[in-house]
Order: structure tokens, then sequence, then C-alpha cells
């Protein structure tokens, strides 16, 4: 029989959002900070848990191809949100 090991906490923002720790409103206020100002700090979310999206966009050859494609806000939008679920945040 095979038996999965339950982890004591959420490692991804789509974990910590699946447990309530962090609302959908958040991870929107968060790509809209990064929209507004991409040399900004880490986001810190009201749980308390931190995320670099700079650090983020920069590590990601996703964004590489996005840019490429031309200036689509909306397209980098979806790609941030997908890896800000994605991302392991650090924690309070």
């Amino acid at each position: 029989m095979i038996s999965a090991t339950m982890r004591d906490r959420p490692s991804t923002i789509a974990d910590l959002r699946k447990a309530g720790r962090i609302s959908s409103q958040e991870i929107v206020a968060a790509i809209d900070a990064y929209m507004r100002d991409p040399a900004t700090g880490p986001y810190r979310f009201a749980s308390g848990h931190s995320l670099d999206l700079a650090a983020l966009v920069s590590a990601s050859p996703a964004f590489v191809m996005v840019e490429r494609s031309g200036p689509h806000e909306k397209g980098f939008r979806t790609v941030l949100a997908a890896a800000i679920m994605a991302a392991h945040p650090m924690e309070p």
C-alpha cells in the first residue's frame, strides 16, 4: 500500500490560498504592486509570509518569452500569477 506523507504546513502560495491563509485579493494586490514598481522589495502578505517578486521574475525563463512577444500586460500578469502561485514564500 502506498501512503502519502502530509506536510505540516502549506509550502506554496497556492497551498496557502487553499488553506485560507492568503486570499485571492492579496495575490492580485501583489501583482498590482509589482506592475507599479518592479524594483520594489519583497511583498508581504497579511499572514506574514513574504515573496520577492523581482527575484521571482528574474529567475523564470517564462518571463523572457512573454517580453519577447511584446508589451502585453495581460500576458505578463497571467505568467506572474502562475509564478506566484507556484512560489515558496518566506515564512513569518
